[in-house]
C-alpha cells in the first residue's frame, strides 16, 4: 500500500511539506479551516480537506481515516509537540506513522526540568537554576538565594533571575526579576498565568545570562540509531519577547573577533547535543538550543522536538554527497523507516544563509500583532532568494486573527558574509507589503526592524 501523508498544519510549513511529499512521490492531504480559505497552501494542494480547528485531534484523525492516510506530519506549533497526540496516533486501533520523534522523546525532552536534570547527569552544561518545579513562593525565595550565591561563585555580574512557567514556550510565561524582594509577587503572577494558560502551575527559576548569542544545533536521527548533524544556526536577533526574527547559518562567523575559540565551542555543543539525542533515542529532526556568553561559557537551554521555522537555512549550507538538502524530506524518510544512506563524513558545509521572518506587527509599540488585508505582496525573484509564503501575490489576502500574523520567510544564500549582507539589503529594499487594518489604517510590518537589526548580526546582546 502506498503511503499517504496527512498534513496537519497550515501556511508556509504546509507548503514545504507538500514540496517534500512531491519530491518523494508521496500522496498527501492538506488540511485547512474556514479562516485559511485564501491561503496558498489551500490553492496549491492537490487534495485538501476542511476541518474546524488545527488542534482538534478527533477531527484530524477522522480525516486521516476517511482519506486512508498512513502518516501524519504535524509541522510546527499546534499539535507537533503534544506527546499525547503523538502517542495516540501510533497506538490507535488503526495506527499511523508519526512524522516526528517518538512520543516518549517528545514527552521527556519537552519537560524542561527532566531534560535539564538528565543533561546535568550526563555532564552537559545547563543554565544555573532549579531542576524541580516550585509551587510555593517561600521555597522560591530560598532557591533564588541559593542561586544568587552559585551565580556569584561562577563569576556572574549584575545578577537577575528569570521566573518561568514549567509548561511555557515561545517566550510565554517568563518574567525577569532583579532583586530577591521581587521573587514572591512575580512568582505568584507566573504561577497563576501558567495554571490558567497551560493547566500546570509549576514554576522554575533560572539565572539570566546577561549577554549572549543564541545558537542552535540541527540534529537528525533515524529509527536505526544513526545520527548526523547539519551544523549550527545563530538566532540572537529576537523580539523583546524572545521570538526570533533573523536567523543565520552557520552559528559563528570568521569575520568577527571572539574572546574564545568559536570552532572549539561549536564542536563541543554539537558533541553534547548528539550525546543527549542518543540518550533519548531521538529518531527525527530536532533542534538543541544553546546560549553562549562573551567569555565562551555555554549552556543548553532547551530542545525543540519538531521541524522548525528556521531549519531551511541549515539545509541551504549543507550538502549530502554534494547534493542539496531538504530536511523535511529527510524527516519524512526516516519516519517511514528508511536508513539515512549517508554518514557525517558525507555532509559538507558551504556558504552562508540568512532568514528574515516577515510579520505584520507594530515593532514601535511592543511588537503588537496586527490583522487586516494585504493588497500588495510583491518581491523580485532572485537565484539566491527562497521565499516561503502562503500569501498570494495576485489577489488580496486577509490575515486571520486566529493565528500569528506571520506572512513569509525570506531565505537568502551567499558565499560569504559581505555578499550575504549585500543581498539581504537588496531584498529588504525591494520587498513591498501594503495593506490596511480593519480600522482603515496602514498595515505595518517588521521590515524596518529587520533592516535596523541587520547591523547587529553575530553580536552579543
Amino acid at each position: 500500500m502506498k503511503d499517504k501523508v496527512l498534513i496537519a498544519n497550515r501556511g508556509e510549513i504546509a507548503l514545504r511539506i507538500i514540496e517534500a511529499c512531491d519530491q518523494l512521490k508521496l500522496d498527501y492531504v492538506a488540511l485547512y479551516t474556514k479562516e485559511d480559505e485564501e491561503s496558498l497552501h489551500v490553492r496549491l494542494a492537490k487534495k485538501k480537506y476542511r476541518i474546524s480547528d488545527y488542534r482538534d485531534m478527533n477531527d484530524i484523525l477522522a480525516v486521516a481515516d476517511e482519506e486512508n492516510c498512513t502518516a501524519i506530519h504535524p509541522g510546527y506549533g499546534f499539535l507537533s509537540e503534544n506527546y499525547r497526540f503523538a502517542r495516540r496516533v501510533v497506538k490507535r486501533e488503526r495506527p499511523l506513522i508519526w512524522i516526528g520523534p517518538s512520543w516518549e522523546a517528545i514527552r521527556d525532552l519537552g519537560n524542561k526540568l527532566y531534560m535539564k536534570r538528565v543533561a546535568h547527569e550526563l555532564g552537559i552544561p545547563v543554565i544555573p537554576g532549579t531542576i524541580e518545579p516550585l509551587y510555593n513562593e517561600i521555597d522560591a525565595e530560598f532557591k533564588a538565594e541559593d542561586l544568587l550565591e552559585e551565580a556569584e561563585a561562577q563569576g556572574f555580574k549584575e545578577i537577575s533571575f528569570l521566573i518561568k512557567a514549567v509548561a511555557g514556550g515561545g517566550g510565554m510565561g517568563i518574567e525577569e526579576v532583579k532583586t530577591l524582594e521581587e521573587i514572591r509577587p512575580v512568582f505568584r503572577k507566573i504561577r497563576a498565568y501558567a495554571k490558567r494558560l497551560f493547566g500546570e502551575e509549576g514554576v522554575i527559576i533560572e539565572v539570566k545570562i546577561p549577554r549572549f548569542q543564541h545558537l542552535e544545533v540541527q540534529i537528525l536521527g533515524s529509527k536505526k540509531g544513526e545520527y548526523v548533524h547539519f551544523g549550527t544556526r545563530n538566532c540572537t536577533i529576537q523580539s523583546p519577547f524572545k521570538q526570533k526574527r533573523i536567523e543565520l547559518a552557520p552559528g559563528f562567523c570568521s569575520k568577527y573577533r571572539y574572546a574564545f575559540d568559536p570552532e572549539k565551542i561549536e564542536r563541543e555543543i554539537i558533541e553534547y547535543s548528539l550525546k543527549l539525542a542518543k540518550h533519548f533515542n531521538y529518531d527525527s529532526v530536532g533542534t538543541f538550543e544553546w546560549l553562549i556568553t562573551p567569555e565562551g561559557k555555554y549552556y543548553l537551554m532547551e530542545v525543540n522536538t519538531r521541524i522548525q521555522v528556521e531549519n531551511e537555512i541549515s539545509a541551504k549550507i549543507s550538502f549530502i554527497k554534494d547534493k542539496p538538502v531538504n530536511l523535511i524530506r529527510e524527516q519524512i524518510r526516516v519516519a517511514m523507516g528508511d536508513n539515512l544512506g549517508y554518514t557525517q563524513s558525507d555532509i559538507n558545509f558551504r556558504g552562508m544563509s540568512l532568514e528574515f521572518r516577515l510579520i505584520a506587527e507594530d515593532t514601535r509599540r511592543g511588537f503588537v500583532p496586527l490583522s487586516g488585508t494585504i493588497n500588495r505582496f510583491q518581491y523580485t525573484p532572485q537565484p539566491w532568494l527562497t521565499m516561503r509564503t502562503h500569501v498570494p501575490q495576485d489577489t488580496p489576502y486577509t490575515i486571520p486573527t486566529q493565528f500569528d500574523p506571520n506572512l513569509a520567510l525570506a531565505i537568502i544564500y551567499a558565499e560569504n558574509l559581505e555578499d550575504l549582507l549585500q543581498k539581504s539589503k537588496i531584498f529588504l529594499d525591494d520587498i513591498k507589503i501594503e495593506g490596511q487594518t480593519p480600522k482603515g489604517e496602514t498595515l505595518l510590518t517588521n521590515i524596518e526592524f529587520l533592516r535596523e537589526n541587520l547591523n547587529f548580526i553575530y553580536q552579543f546582546i
